[in-house]
């Protein structure tokens, strides 16, 4: 394979076609100066694991716009930053992106590390993360490997080994095509490529810049790439949330910091476990005494599992919860709206 026409193929191709995006410095202001800025590039990527551009770009808007640097968001409170966050998913996230804001503030003048190694001694940044921020906002070489770029090896090297197996495999292949040459925009033409032309079902292989190079493409079935081995079940749970009302207000409680959800404003739920509730089981776990009557049931799909969440409602009074207007309940984790829906009768 000639890796400098391959190269050269791609930084062309994404001249002409880079996806403009809020956090990005397109390449040809980048080839006239402009740098990224490392905060925006960051809080970016950290929230773009597990969702996607569409769903994240008013996210990030509203982040920037409240929270315009690292001293910024580092001086807000845990409760509004989670509240800001709800909808993202991966709770644990907000908790290191506020960790990490407030190690930059505090131990780097709020301005991120340069390299690879001193991003990754930041709270929360992972090797993904922290390749990433070196390449685009500081364009240094480093090789980023997302699931876009790890499906664009696959393809070109036609790899057999299913992933996720194949990751060691694949990042090591896109390694070898890192250089010194435009270091940030190869990271982002890789991923837009990946993103808008390699695709996971039906690729454009056609408008591929790199198709003569394709493996995949000359066997036949680049749709097939990457390999992927069979998928063990996802585990059902059942649970039980408590909608207490009073007035045009619900109660709810802050889920301990850590775990699933963890610091997040939420119903008073019962264990989520694998076998269903009976009725004198879930009375027994309710938060308090109360005429609890069946107000509907959701299903949630987590990373790991599925969920069952039967509803329970009842009138309460001075119970010692946080009492909310029904109005301000769309920052509540989807799962929880969901159940709150239910139980008012979409009402909201």
């Amino acid at each position: 394979m000639d890796r400098d026409r391959l190269r050269a193929n791609l930084l062309a191709w994404y001249d002409a076609h880079a996806r403009a995006l809020p956090w990005r410095v397109g390449p040809t202001d980048h080839a006239q100066g402009a740098r990224a800025d490392p905060y925006r590039v960051w809080l970016s990527e950290v929230m773009l694991q597990q969702t996607t551009v569409p769903h994240a770009t008013p996210y990030f808007l509203a982040f920037t716009e409240r929270w315009p640097d690292a001293r910024a968001l580092a001086a807000e409170g845990d409760g509004e930053v989670m509240a800001a966050w709800a909808g993202l998913g991966y709770y644990a996230r907000a908790r290191n992106l506020l960790a990490c804001a407030r190690a930059v503030a505090q131990a780097h003048g709020g301005v991120f590390p340069a390299t690879e190694e001193g991003l990754r001694a930041l709270p929360g940044v992972g090797a993904y993360t922290a390749a990433a921020v070196a390449a685009i906002a500081f364009d240094r070489p480093a090789n980023v490997v997302d699931g876009n770029v790890e499906r664009v090896m696959a393809r070109l090297f036609a790899v057999e080994t299913p992933l996720p197996d194949a990751k060691p495999e694949l990042k090591r292949l896109a390694g070898e095509l890192v250089t010194a040459e435009r270091p940030g925009d190869w990271a982002q033409a890789l991923m837009d490529l990946g993103a808008t032309v390699c695709r996971p079902k039906s690729p454009l292989c056609e408008r591929c810049p790199v198709a003569e190079f394709c493996a995949a493409l000359a066997g036949g079935a680049p749709e097939s790439y990457p390999r992927k081995s069979a998928k063990a079940a996802r585990p059902h749970r059942f649970g039980i949330a408590y909608l207490l009302t009073r007035g045009d207000q619900v109660g709810l409680v802050r889920r301990p910091p850590r775990g699933l959800l963890g610091g997040m404003l939420a119903l008073p739920t019962s264990d989520w476990r694998a076998t269903p509730w009976s009725e004198a089981e879930a009375l027994a776990a309710a938060p308090v005494d109360a005429d609890w009557r069946a107000a509907g049931e959701v299903e949630h799909v987590f990373t790991h599992f599925s969920l069952s969440l039967r509803v329970l409602r009842a009138r309460g009074g001075a119970e010692p919860l946080i009492w909310t207007p029904t109005r301000d309940l769309g920052a509540l984790p989807s799962v929880f709206l969901k159940a709150a829906r239910a139980g008012l009768d979409n009402l909201l």
